[in-house]
């Protein structure tokens, strides 16, 4: 069944209650709807969806709109700007905010933070605005510090009380690879220095933080290349790493969108300029394994570039919120999935309040042991502190399942080791191979330099003949000036005997008469 389909079956209002786990549903709605269009920004608050600008039909927009969970409803938001904010009559948001596109948005407090974006209001450094959900004020907030240079398609990532940003690209189009972190309670900028190999410069890509300390970055593009590899930062450590990565093959993409919920971040839509992606991705940030949740037709509007992705909670349940994008066609309709509890996933073990405490300290003890057997004697199974009142069977059964895992864990981590040795062989193989090829390069570089000086004397020589050449022709011309000379001089010579003769007969006959 396609979403058109289910969305003409579903009733407004209870809709949310009619959703299949793991499937995307397009959603009624009342009211006016926005434009469509793509590269805008989104964000959930109060059981409403928040979105403002984006482009459409290379038209920058500066509209906010808002649709409501609770009464599946469209409306406009009319904002003010603090500089108008004693007026009594209040101004539409294109009059406060700037038309803008690829830029991001951020829920802080109760307050929408704007941060960059590409508008024709340029600027030199990255503007953070703001709109108030109580009071619908609008306007710019100061900053200081190491301000980033202006730019667009770029990712911001929450982390505690800063905003991180990296990458986009700025408005001559240069690609950028920076990172930044702006404290929303100070509102000071800082350079992030890090160490190892960066991602490569990129735009439209996804960010997100895993366990309060990782930063990954998934996908995007340069003006050329699309990508499809993660990189992930550690935010104690400032280094750059680039893991190996699990499950299902994932195709490059830019201008997805990602949310992350527990363990698992959602990838939706992105494309590579020809072809849209019509599977939703599903990252395990602990295992670092890809896995498709479920697939689209290659037309469907979540199979876009440029649309937003977003969480939020309905009837006690997480649902995935998507809206926009542009895949040959701009689109304004509001997709949502409910998300099947991942709870059932977890081992048995995990499911007991007295197995998950015995389970929290065998593992406590097995991540800080040196050797590779565990004394169980050690650790404090006292059933005061498990359970109020266990029975030693159901302890015995624990402690079982206990070892089971720990025979799990440590069959894992041989398999870790030898994948871990093979690893360093192929390394090892790889930069052997690397030394002979590096050796053959500079054998051929050698060689093509003495080639190079051989044709360099071979163009001299060249030049010598066709001197030479030229001075011959020269000789010639003047060898055949030289016999015409002669052949004149010679009947010249010819002319003078003869008039010689005749001159000599005629005196002669005058003596003898």
């Amino acid at each position: 069944m396609g979403t058109e389909e289910i969305k003409k079956d579903l009733d407004v209002n209870k809709w949310f209650s009619q959703l299949t786990y793991d499937q995307w549903m397009a959603i009624p709605a009342s009211g006016a709807r926005p434009s469509a269009r793509y590269k805008h920004a989104a964000a959930v608050a109060d059981e409403k969806l928040y979105i403002f600008g984006g482009s459409r039909n290379g038209r920058y927009l500066s509209d906010v709109q808002v649709f409501d969970f609770s009464s599946s409803t469209w409306s406009s938001l009319r904002l003010k700007s603090v500089l108008q904010a004693d007026q009594v009559k209040d101004n539409n948001s294109q009059e406060v905010l700037p038309a803008t596109s690829d830029h991001s948005m951020v829920k802080w407090g109760n307050k929408l933070l704007l941060l960059g974006g590409h508008s024709k209001k340029s600027s030199d450094s990255m503007m953070v605005r703001y709109i108030d959900l109580e009071t619908h004020l609008c306007g710019v907030i100061e900053t200081s510090g190491n301000t980033p240079v202006a730019r667009g398609g770029h990712s911001a990532t929450l982390v505690g009380s800063r905003l991180i940003i990296f990458g986009g690209e700025d408005s001559s189009r240069r690609l950028l690879n920076d990172l930044y972190a702006l404290d929303l309670e100070k509102m000071t900028w800082d350079v992030l220095e890090t160490t190892q190999t960066p991602p490569a410069p990129r735009f439209d890509h996804a960010a997100t933080l895993h366990a309060g300390r990782y930063l990954l970055i998934f996908g995007g593009c340069s003006h050329s290349i699309f990508f499809n590899d993660l990189h992930v930062l550690d935010l104690q450590t400032m280094e750059w790493s680039l893991p190996e990565i699990r499950g299902d093959l994932v195709t490059p993409r830019a201008g997805h969108a990602g949310i992350a919920i527990d363990e698992n971040w959602y990838i939706v839509g992105g494309g590579d300029n020809k072809n849209g992606c019509p599977e939703t991705l599903v990252l395990n940030m602990s295992k670092l394994a890809w896995s498709t949740l479920t697939s689209v037709k290659g037309r469907d509007p979540l199979a876009s570039e440029g649309l937003s992705v977003c969480s939020t909670l309905m009837d006690g349940e997480k649902h995935l919120v998507a809206f926009g994008g542009y895949n040959g066609k701009y689109n304004n309709e509001v997709f949502v999935m409910r998300l099947k509890p991942r709870d059932s996933l977890r081992p048995k073990i995990f499911q007991s309040p007295a197995a998950a405490a015995a389970a929290a300290s065998v593992t406590a003890a097995y991540a800080l042991a040196k050797s590779d057997k565990l004394d169980f004697s050690n650790i404090n199974l006292n059933p005061r502190v498990i359970e109020s009142n266990p029975s030693e069977q159901d302890l015995t059964i624990e402690i079982d399942a206990i070892k089971e895992d720990k025979k799990v864990l440590e069959l894992s981590l041989a398999e870790v080791r030898a994948e871990n040795s093979r690893l360093r062989e192929k390394i090892d193989e790889v930069n052997s191979t690397h030394a002979e090829l590096s050796k053959e390069l500079h054998s051929v570089q050698g060689q093509l330099v003495a080639e190079r000086s051989r044709c360099f004397k071979l163009e001299a020589q060249i030049a010598e003949l066709q001197k030479m050449l030229e001075s011959l022709q020269s000789i010639e011309n003047e060898v055949q000036i030289l016999r015409r000379q002669k052949s004149a001089l010679e009947r010249e010579m010819e002319l003078n005997a003869s008039a010689q003769r005749q001159g000599s007969g005629g005196v002669w006959r005058w003596l003898a008469g």
